[in-house]
């Protein structure tokens, strides 16, 4: 009996079927090219499904902050809007990059990053001392941050003297919060720099530049109720992202070719729901599945109609208000743009026809 036990302990030990724990795959901060200290974050080693490209944080500014999933198959074109954005933004390959708020990179993800082969650079610490201190160490061509915090900081610089220190000509990406028109000043004084306004959201990665949309499956609806009739649910692939922005022949303040005033930002209200109509799926229990899977990992609500045409040539989608405000429940439809939920109906299957097993947990089929 104990020459088998000693048999079994040494096949388990040799056994590269399924992995100890340390051959498990990691995926670190720095993989994610998001090894910086941040004061609102703790460092938490977690297991993460495999079904996914990786997890990140919504940012908290309407709510709790919440997990998001990006699922391998909508990566690609994330990875494009944010490549879209260095070439719009005139970032060269290479370039120095100076990051003051390391989850920001979660939304161009860190393989557009490394397409890019950006020479990424941190704080030591997430305060305005540390950003006047890198900028003179780093030298960057690039800054990566909130707006505000970056005023700020530019203003104390120049108080303590210290603006002939600073690099100039540095191209800011701001983004997380709606642009602070004052920074535009303050920028050109003292970097000689060009402010562009990033839209986006760790849900959907990057959506527009300087009012000007980085994606193919963009859509602009009507707000369902607002006094002022200029502005516009931003909707990417067919989910609504909850922020509306007036939408102008004049122009976006950092280029006139951005008619999205993406720093006038009012939150949805109501807030949007997504009644699939039509989806190429051969089955309504798969199709539910998207929905569930699309509420849980990215925030929106997605129901199935009870007359959802199943194997179509399309995807067609349609935008309600909630139910609960008694406005007309006449949807606007999407249809032609839906791409990023396509991408999560590829990301269902796979998920099905390639579930990842583990033997010790093994659910009643």
């Amino acid at each position: 009996m104990k020459d088998v036990f000693q048999q079994l302990k040494e096949e388990v030990a040799w056994s590269g079927l399924v992995p100890t724990m340390e051959k498990m795959p990691r995926r670190t901060l720095q993989d994610k090219c998001i090894g910086g200290p941040t004061a609102a974050h703790v460092i938490e080693e977690i297991h993460t499904p495999l079904n996914f490209a990786y997890m990140t944080f919504t940012t908290g500014s309407s709510a709790f902050q919440n997990i998001v999933g990006i699922t391998h198959q909508e990566l690609e074109d994330r990875k494009q809007a944010a490549m879209k954005i260095f070439q719009m933004a005139d970032v060269p390959k290479g370039a120095r990059v100076l990051v003051t708020y390391p989850p920001l990179v979660n939304v161009f993800s860190a393989a557009a990053f490394k397409e890019q082969e950006l020479d990424c650079h941190f704080l030591v610490r997430s305060n305005k001392e540390a950003f006047i201190s890198a900028l003179h160490e780093v030298q960057p061509q690039v800054v990566v941050g909130e707006s505000t915090f970056i005023k700020k900081t530019l203003h104390e610089a120049k108080k303590m003297g210290l603006a002939a220190g600073m690099p100039k000509g540095v191209k800011l990406l701001t983004a997380g919060t709606p642009l602070d028109l004052d920074l535009l000043p303050i920028a050109e004084e003292v970097l000689q720099g060009k402010v562009h306004d990033l839209f986006g959201c760790q849900e959907f990665g990057w959506i527009c530049i300087d009012g000007i949309p980085v994606r193919e499956d963009i859509s602009l609806v009507q707000a369902p109720k607002t006094a002022r009739k200029d502005y516009f649910e931003v909707v990417v692939g067919g989910l609504p992202t909850g922020d509306t922005f007036p939408v102008l022949e004049s122009g976006h303040i950092c280029d006139f070719r951005g008619k999205i005033l993406t720093y006038q930002r009012e939150r949805s209200y109501p807030e949007y729901e997504v009644v699939v109509k039509a989806t190429t799926l051969a089955s309504k229990e798969t199709i539910g599945r998207v929905a569930r899977t699309i509420l849980r990992i990215k925030g929106r609500i997605v129901k199935v109609s009870p007359d959802v045409v199943l194997d179509a040539d399309h995807t067609v989608l349609e935008l309600v208000p909630d139910y609960l405000t008694g406005l007309p429940r006449e949807g606007q439809v999407i249809e032609g743009k839906t791409k990023l939920f396509d991408d999560l109906v590829e990301a269902q299957l796979d998920y099905q026809e390639r579930r990842k097993e583990d033997s010790t947990w093994v659910k009643r089929r």
